[in-house]
């Protein structure tokens, strides 16, 4: 599995490499934000270690671009801050990292979220055409097939729009990732798109509709205030 750090400090760097390589990860690190960039291209990693202050472009610019770029498979991106304040994990979430973590932090846990990463990585490691399964749900897209499987009832073929389809898929392939607005008109209706961002979220209600046991209390669909979606359910 190869791994990006992007860290301006040598020895946190280092401290990162060594920690994870002692676990047989392969690392590869940059120094600024251009170097990532093209250390991005070259490596295609699996997880990006992404420090917010850095020299030249920072963080937070680089985890947009990251994003923004055509590549088969998404990477994870976990960023890092030397500063705790919540404004620093909201902007970090809304361009696209998926998890988030203050310094200084222990080699153990680290060690820990990286591998709640890659494990929820390999298990996604599909193309658009085959099928995604969580333990409530499973997509066959090109039957344009879903089906609900809840403990307590029978499994339920579920009657969704090619939109809703699209949605859920695109929710389901990222479990636990934020999703704002922006990135998931991005997605769904790529350049074409005229209009409100606010036609995500109906488009959302109209999903929980049919994917909810409650739609009035999601479980499955949740709302991240200031920032957007997020499914939540386990890959299988």
């Amino acid at each position: 599995m190869n791994i990006l750090i992007v860290e301006d400090e040598l020895e946190i760097a280092q401290l990162i490499q060594q920690t994870l390589e002692n676990e047989s990860f392969v690392c590869h690190i940059a120094f600024d934000g251009l170097s990532a960039l093209d250390i991005f291209s070259k490596v295609n990693p699996q997880l990006v270690i992404l420090d917010i202050m850095l020299p030249g472009l920072d963080g937070l610019e680089i985890c947009t671009r990251i994003r923004g770029k055509s590549v088969e498979n998404d990477p994870y991106i976990l960023m890092l801050t030397a500063r705790g304040e919540e404004i620093d994990r909201v902007i970090g979430l809304s361009t696209g990292a998926d998890d988030y973590l203050v310094k200084p932090f222990s080699p153990r846990e680290l060690v820990a979220r990286t591998r709640a990463l890659l494990r929820r990585s390999l298990r996604q490691g599909h193309n658009q055409n085959q099928a995604i399964q969580t333990q409530n749900f499973r997509l066959e897209p090109e039957q344009h097939l879903a089906t609900r499987h809840l403990k307590s009832t029978e499994p339920e073929t579920l009657d969704l729009t090619s939109l809703e389809f699209s949605l859920l898929s695109t929710l389901m392939s990222y479990p636990g990732r934020v999703w704002t607005r922006n990135q998931l008109i991005d997605k769904l209706w790529g350049n074409d798109f005229y209009g409100d961002d606010r036609v995500v979220d109906t488009h959302i209600r109209r999903l929980r509709k049919k994917i909810e046991p409650n739609p009035a209390n999601p479980i499955f669909v949740k709302t991240v205030t200031g920032l957007g979606y997020k499914f939540e359910d386990e890959l299988i």
